[in-house]
């Protein structure tokens, strides 16, 4: 990493730990720690063994994609280092703006590791689409045929639901429009190359446009060859179903482990759900804060009591905090194999 990418990841870092803090700080302000603590240690080792099944399962699902449409293309890659790919984008998504980071830092390791760049490219815009475009056909599910008990539990919340709606859609849109024309693509390029070239960051370069044309030719023959092996796409889909669903029923496994019922799985499926929709987003770095204040909103009628903030450290400790450390880990520990490489 660069110097100026290494003071670009230390900013990160301070903004996602500051974020954090004041996270902490807003939800237990109003708290008896103690009890919320006793709430915790009730929690069941079994159920919090299958919670973090779950957690890492949800990561592991999109590093197993990557492998399926990388193979599938004609690219030699080993499997465990698509895992590892996951875990890297969802450290870096987990630390910028709108998970912004993620797909840049996953392109990047993939191409350190001979990936062809043009399918590296693809295969990582048809995961992106794909996933959200699950999210988008999940929440107008939710709406059409349960949107009088959405409204009740999200209350407040409601408006920002269909917000959070409206731009995963927007965003699907945009990436079926890049993935599918290759014109948009060159015409940002030169766009932004005529606006640095104009800067005197960058010269004049025909061979920077030469390899940009073959990059395009690499990806236009990529996004056919997917367009005509329609199979993978639906293996894509049904694949992206399922780890969207672990997540969501991640909560209920909380909710059992606490000793708690009454409440049916499918509901509290659906009000996490909509949590994942209204804030998945927002320009926050892991959408904390927000998230932490909807769920104590939205979940207040499922966990009563103390189980609410204790019920909302588990889950999104195992969800998002847990699963940060172990991205950091794998980015760390592929940064030191490539580092033993060069030496």
């Amino acid at each position: 990493m660069s110097e100026k990418g290494t003071r670009k990841f230390l900013f990160n870092i301070g903004v996602f730990t500051a974020v954090m803090l004041l996270t902490f700080w807003f939800v237990f302000r109003s708290q008896d720690i103690s009890r919320t603590v006793e709430a915790v240690q009730k929690m069941s080792l079994g159920y919090l063994a299958a919670a973090f099944l779950l957690a890492v399962l949800f990561v592991s699902a999109e590093g197993c994609m990557i492998w399926y449409l990388l193979k599938g293309i004609g690219e030699q890659t080993r499997f465990t280092r698509c895992i590892g790919y996951s875990f890297i984008g969802f450290f870096f998504s987990g630390l910028t703006p709108s998970a912004t980071g993620g797909q840049p830092m996953q392109l990047y390791y993939m191409k350190k590791d001979g990936n062809s760049l043009s399918a590296s490219s693809v295969v990582l815009m048809s995961v992106a689409v794909v996933y959200k475009l699950v999210l988008v056909l999940i929440g107008i599910g939710i709406v059409l045929f349960w949107n009088a008990p959405l409204k009740g539990y999200l209350q407040k919340y409601y408006g920002l639901y269909f917000l959070g709606l409206f731009l995963n859609t927007a965003l699907v849109l945009i990436l079926l429009l890049v993935m599918f024309s290759p014109s948009v693509i060159r015409g940002i390029f030169y766009r932004a190359e005529r606006i640095i070239v104009g800067l005197r960051l960058w010269k004049e370069s025909g061979a920077r446009r030469e390899k940009m044309e073959q990059f395009l030719a690499g990806y236009q023959g990529t996004v056919c060859f997917l367009k005509e092996n329609k199979k993978m796409i639906w293996v894509i889909l049904g694949g992206t179903f399922l780890q969207r669903f672990t997540v969501f029923v991640l909560t209920y496994v909380v909710y059992r482990g606490l000793g708690l019922s009454g409440t049916a799985l499918l509901d509290i499926v659906f009000v996490q759900a909509s949590v994942y929709i209204a804030v998945d987003m927002l320009p926050v770095p892991g959408a904390q804060g927000i998230t932490e204040a909807m769920y104590i909103c939205v979940f207040g009628g499922i966990f009563t009591g103390h189980y609410l903030a204790a019920s909302m450290c588990i889950t999104r400790g195992i969800s998002f905090y847990a699963v940060m450390v172990i991205g950091a880990a794998v980015f760390a520990a592929v940064n030191m194999r490539k580092s033993r490489k060069r030496a």
